[in-house]
């Protein structure tokens, strides 16, 4: 069971900022990485749909033998996270949950914006969650889903994005925030333009460090390190264009992918019922 592999899924290529983190702290670990890109943007879709995406691509995974599920994707986390840890019968951690606490704990005043893309910013899950810790909390949400788009479109240092950021962030100009969250795993590849555009006291969270010090620690405690220390497999899936995920991925990821395979959206009530408890 050690030497099986971390699943990690996103609705595209956000998701592989988070598996850049897993890889730098656990280099030792098999990782198969599933992107669902013929149903992006998840941002814009209902709850009920992203909760059926999410099982769907769960399911996937586990018939690939996972270990444990990375749920890379803060939309598929507002929506989903709980119903995917009552249905599936193993560890699942989220991109969302894992960075909650030490958001709170670095925000010096309690004065937090969060980027995120629309429906993260409108599940309130973020917000919530803060504010169950420190429920004096001043929150900022802002959804900003035409970031995701130019991030997508490999728009990242591009005049339009800057000014679009500009535009987004306006409002936080008289909120005299002191921590930013970018709420979403397309984000951290404009981390330097956003940084930029607020003031320089402001500390811009990326939560994918989180995410990855909470699977440490998960892996440790339930035993399920790879005691192998031989170099991993890292595989690749998406539902659609894998030469574009390829090409566009190692922003992202920081290096080369290999060969992505393309599978077809799933959508198997059976399979799901299959991998569920």
């Amino acid at each position: 069971m050690s030497a099986s592999p971390i699943g990690i899924f996103d609705s595209g290529f956000g998701g592989l900022t988070v598996m850049k983190a897993i890889r730098s702290l656990l280099p030792y670990e098999n990782i198969i990485y599933f992107g669902d890109t013929a149903r992006l943007p998840y941002g814009t879709k209902s709850g009920e749909t992203i909760i059926r995406y999410s099982e769907e691509n769960a399911a996937f995974l586990l018939q690939q033998g996972i270990k444990v599920l990375v749920v890379a994707c803060h939309t598929a986390c507002s929506f989903a996270l709980e119903k995917l840890q009552q249905k599936f019968d193993l560890p699942i951690l989220g991109v969302t949950a894992s960075s909650i606490e030490p958001v709170v704990l670095r925000s010096p005043r309690g004065k937090i914006s969060i980027l995120g893309t629309r429906g993260t910013i409108a599940s309130g899950a973020y917000q919530n969650a803060i504010q169950s810790l420190l429920p004096s909390a001043e929150i900022s949400p802002i959804a900003c889903q035409m970031l995701v788009h130019l991030v997508e479109e490999g728009f990242i240092d591009h005049p339009i994005t800057e000014m679009t950021i500009q535009e987004y962030l306006e409002p936080l100009k008289n909120k005299d925030i002191d921590t930013l969250v970018l709420g979403c795993t397309h984000f951290p590849l404009l981390y330097h333009q956003i940084q930029k555009a607020v003031s320089p006291h402001v500390q811009v969270i990326d939560p994918a460090q989180f995410c990855a010090e909470a699977l440490q620690k998960l892996l440790k405690e339930q035993g399920l390190l790879n005691s192998e220390k031989t170099d991993p497999y890292h595989q690749f899936y998406v539902s659609d264009d894998p030469e574009k995920f390829r090409l566009m991925g190692k922003n992202f990821l920081g290096r080369s992918l290999p060969e992505v395979k393309h599978i077809d959206a799933v959508s198997s009530s059976s399979m799901i019922e299959n991998q569920s408890k």
